[in-house]
């Protein structure tokens, strides 16, 4: 039997099935690969916000990394929610000795708005983790708080990926799905444009902009989905290009959950095809 590339995310768990672990989870079946799991962190969360949240011990991180990595092994490494320094520093640490694409996705602030990174986190982020990424996939808010660019056109988005990739990361993908309409070049009012850059080679990947509300998870999907990508054996811009791809259709079947915000549709293919 052909056994499916292998992915690890380290992140941390959501209640509610939208985001971290479990959204993490199912893009990786989704797209054909084998999705294990380092919960970094519990969070009772639903479709209104955050609720409360509990980090792991450091000593429960590194358990579960080392039980998953040293037995089964790892094609390529996502993160997600690491919300304190310690944590932030031990994840960092397994990564370097690592050998495998590591996708970082610094998150910081939930779809809610609810924070999820201390802020004595940020220079753990920047020195120790950023370091170790293949690529890293922060969203306008993110790359504002660990660069200080504020971006709100497509210049700021070039601006603000020279300022990533100074931290450390081989590639930056700034993510304009947070942009103005039309405020980047080239793009209509009507496309997501999001950049992808190694310093060197530049890419610009548009797709539609849908209007639904019902986002909740859409960070960690596409960080995942480039992981899988990469686990497959894709090289960067073609796996960014592919996890944008089914990231856009996984915001357009978005649904409704709860009373607030939805999650995106991880099974939109089968759905699609059903």
């Amino acid at each position: 039997m052909t056994v499916p590339a292998r992915v690890l995310t380290v992140a941390g768990s959501d209640s509610g099935g939208g985001a971290g672990i479990q959204a993490d989870l199912k893009t990786m079946l989704a797209l054909g690969t084998h999705g294990m799991s380092v919960i970094a962190a519990v969070t009772a969360q639903n479709s209104l916000g955050v609720q409360d949240a509990w980090e792991l011990p450091v000593e429960a991180v590194r358990a579960q990394y080392r039980s998953v990595v040293d037995d089964i092994g790892v094609q390529a490494v996502k993160t997600g929610m690491l919300s304190s320094a310690p944590l932030v520093e031990t994840v960092a640490e397994l990564l370097a000795g690592t050998d495998a694409p590591v996708v970082v996705d610094p998150v910081g602030v939930s779809k809610h708005g609810d924070a999820l990174l201390a802020e004595s986190a940020l220079d753990a982020v920047r020195t120790k983790l950023l370091p170790t990424a293949t690529v890293a996939t922060p969203n306008l808010d993110e790359v504002a708080q660990l660069t200080g660019v504020h971006v709100d056109s497509s210049e700021a988005m070039r601006r603000a990926a020279t300022a990533l990739l100074e931290l450390g990361p081989r590639w930056a993908l700034i993510k304009g799905g947070h942009l103005e309409p039309g405020s980047a070049t080239d793009a209509g009012a009507d496309q997501a444009v999001d950049l992808l850059t190694d310093g060197g080679d530049e890419y610009w990947l548009r797709a539609p902009r849908y209007d639904n509300r019902h986002t909740h998870g859409t960070g960690c999907t596409l960080a995942a989905a480039i992981a899988s990508r990469l686990a497959q054996g894709d090289a960067v811009p073609v796996a960014v290009a592919a996890a944008k791809e089914y990231v856009t259709g996984a915001i357009a079947g978005g649904f409704a959950l709860g009373g607030g915000i939805g999650p995106v549709d991880h099974g939109w293919r089968w759905r699609e095809h059903s």
